[in-house]
This record gives C-alpha cells, sequence and structure tokens, in this order.
C-alpha cells in the first residue's frame, strides 16, 4: 500500500454452488428447480461483479461445497481473485473463518442481496478505517446482509440462531455488552421467498429473472 492510500479492507463472498435441487429450495415452486439455480448463478456473478467494482481491497470466493464448479473456476479467472472452501459447521463458523484468516479488516457477504452495490461495500469499508470495530448492513428479515470486523470477535457467530429474525437484534445486543462500536451505513433486503423475487421485479431488477420467472410480468 503506497503512501496516502486507504487501507485495503478484503472481501469475502460466501457462495453456494448453483447446483439444482440444492439452491434457493423455497424458490422452486415459482422458478422451478432448474430456474431457481439460474437465480443462484446470477447472483453470485452479480457478487463478485460488485465486489470488483468496489475495490476496496483482495477478493475471495468462499465456495460450497467446494471449488470445483464452473460459475467459481470462471468468475476466478476473470476477476483474478482467491478461492476457498467454506468449513463445515453453521453459518457463524462460515462467516468466522475468512475473518480469522484475513489477518486484517474484512467485509464477508452473501449473494443473496441484489440490491448490494459498490458503494455500500466502499462505505462500509470507510466504516472500519475510520474507527468501527464492526460495520454491520442489516437487511429487513431481521438479519444482516454484510459483517465487516477489523479483528475476529467470535462472540458475535457463538450461538446465534440463524435463520430467524433476531439475529440483527442480538448482534446489536452483544456489541452493547462487548462495548465494541459499530456502524450501519445502509438497510436492505435479501431474497429467500417468493414475496422477495416479487420485490425484485417491483424495484427494476427483472434482468435477474429473464428467461428464468414463471410468473407473467406485471401489467403497467
Amino acid at each position: 500500500m503506497s503512501p496516502g492510500s486507504p487501507e485495503l479492507v478484503a472481501v469475502a463472498i460466501l457462495a453456494k454452488a448453483p447446483v439444482p435441487g440444492a439452491v434457493k429450495t423455497r424458490l422452486v415452486m415459482m422458478l422451478g428447480v432448474d430456474g431457481a439455480a439460474s437465480l443462484q448463478d446470477r447472483f453470485i456473478r452479480r457478487t463478485v461483479e460488485t465486489a470488483a467494482q468496489a475495490d476496496t481491497g483482495p477478493v475471495t470466493l468462499w465456495t460450497d461445497p467446494d471449488e470445483r464448479h464452473p460459475v467459481f473456476r470462471t468468475l476466478a479467472e476473470r476477476y483474478s481473485l482467491t478461492l476457498a472452501r467454506q468449513p463445515s459447521g453453521d453459518l457463524g463458523a462460515r462467516m468466522l473463518a475468512p475473518i480469522v484468516q484475513a489477518n486484517g479488516p474484512i467485509l464477508v457477504v452473501g449473494t443473496d442481496c441484489p440490491t448490494l452495490t459498490a458503494v455500500h461495500l466502499r462505505d462500509s469499508a470507510d466504516a472500519l478505517r475510520s474507527g468501527a470495530e464492526v460495520v454491520v448492513i442489516p437487511a429487513d428479515d431481521g438479519g444482516y446482509v454484510l459483517i465487516g470486523m477489523r479483528r475476529p470477535i467470535p462472540d458475535l457467530f457463538a450461538d446465534m440462531a440463524w435463520g430467524t429474525d433476531a439475529v440483527m437484534m442480538e448482534t446489536r445486543r452483544r456489541l452493547t455488552n462487548l462495548g465494541l462500536p459499530w456502524r450501519e451505513p445502509a438497510h436492505l433486503w435479501d431474497v429467500d421467498r417468493p414475496t422477495d423475487v416479487r420485490r425484485m421485479r417491483r424495484e427494476g431488477l427483472n434482468d435477474l429473472l429473464a428467461g428464468i420467472s414463471r410468473e407473467p410480468e406485471p401489467l403497467r
């Protein structure tokens, strides 16, 4: 890093391989097995492109179940990013692993938030650079779509009720109890259910659904 340049803030993207029947299962009735997998593929590509555009630091794609899926190989070559395999364990263990490995400030994101932009990543990186120990972008469903840290804080991940609407509230409670300064630079939403897909249409994200949605476009 040259004198005067911003501190590098790494980005870890947790991504599940877009295998039909193994991803976005709550959307299968709406999109079909192949359609749900195609949406996952597009989400992965969009998230990687967003991280590359943000250019806050090195990007690592943490894959599940392994690195062999063609989309992972293609993205690694196109964007010169690193591939790593997610460890076993719950979501907390899988998020903690890249933070431990980073040995410095890092942002961890999934691939389910199509409204996450390069600006959100840059703002989150700036929050860590300017004194916050933790940065979080809450989600409408009570969880979060991004968490960043300057150092590993295992207490934020241990024994968490992942997948519930209490995750963000509990995270705030733990941060307060630990006496850690944090910031929430944005509030976004992710895509897990058919209602979220319909929201994508309402908010102009039809490009991600082109050719895979079974439902007709709404009348304008």
